[in-house]
């Protein structure tokens, strides 16, 4: 059956009965404790809640399992649970990490928790909206991120370029900048960040691009040089207005930080790093996913 761009939560209940029922809650139980019980409670925000006992480092042996033979197989079975789990999240992670190609919704999206069947919705996507695609997908729906999360749309409805033409959204630019050396190991959506930038504060005529240090070494980040405090709050203003189109993830400028998910706190002052470079007086520093 032919899928719709919203959806509704498909559910389906076996009914099992007898030994069948008593093996399988078992077997499932099991199985679902151990993650649970290694990783702690990931909370909305994605923090990791760990209690005291549960900082232990967990290594996983199959081996201890030979001497007991009744429960070997239930017990690898949760082993490999386990595994899976952790090499799924791991997966999604770097998957998020290396996503940089930049697509348009073309209707209003429901937005889901996975691919599966019985996902949940857990917002929408509107249409005309930018959004970074990781490339992956399974079962009619295509993995994107949003907020720095991954998140899973019905497939179709991505378009390469924004709805009612162009590539780009209104005021920015993807037009060549002059120095062209900057946008060297810059991934796409900070190449279109370095040259929207570039075409909106010509007087700017120093940038630092990909480096061996902090964020600059992902490809993700951009050194806007200038110390005229006036320049750079125009700068940061203007980043911050454009850091949905430019899927900003933090911007730093003066010892403070801002970043679109803690956005109702404001900017935020951070420790000292010992160097006026280091505390950002110079230059406005701006990453993005």
């Amino acid at each position: 059956m032919a899928r719709h761009k919203r959806e509704t939560n498909a559910r389906r209940f076996v009914t099992l009965t007898g030994n069948h029922a008593a093996k399988l809650g078992i077997g499932v139980a099991t199985a679902a404790t151990l993650p649970v019980v290694a990783l702690g409670v990931v909370h909305a925000d994605g923090s990791l809640d760990l209690t005291a006992h549960q900082r232990a480092p967990l290594h996983l042996d199959p081996r201890r399992y030979d001497d007991v033979p009744v429960s070997r197989g239930l017990d690898r079975t949760a082993d490999r649970t386990f595994q899976q789990g952790v090499a799924a999240q791991e997966a999604t992670a770097h998957a998020v990490e290396q996503a940089h190609l930049r697509k348009w919704a073309t209707a209003d999206l429901d937005l889901w928790s996975s691919s599966e069947q019985v996902a949940r919705q857990v917002g929408l996507l509107q249409s005309g909206q930018p959004v970074l695609v990781t490339g992956r997908s399974a079962d009619g729906r295509l993995e994107v991120v949003v907020s720095g999360q991954s998140r899973w749309v019905t497939a179709g409805y991505l378009s390469d370029s924004r709805p009612g033409g162009g590539t780009v959204s209104a005021g920015l630019s993807m037009a060549p900048c002059p120095d062209s050396s900057v946008e060297y190991r810059l991934t796409s959506a900070a190449v279109l960040l370095y040259r929207s930038v570039c075409h909106a504060f010509p007087q700017i005529t120093s940038y630092g691009g990909w480096d061996d240090h902090g964020e600059h070494v992902t490809g993700k980040a951009l050194d806007i040089m200038t110390s005229d405090v006036a320049l750079g709050n125009q700068i940061a203003a203007w980043l911050q207005a454009h850091a949905a189109q430019l899927h900003v993830y933090d911007i730093l400028w003066r010892q403070h930080i801002w970043t679109p998910v803690r956005a109702s706190e404001g900017w935020r002052l951070f420790a000292d790093r010992g160097s006026p470079t280091a505390n950002h007086m110079d230059h406005v520093h701006v990453s993005v996913y």
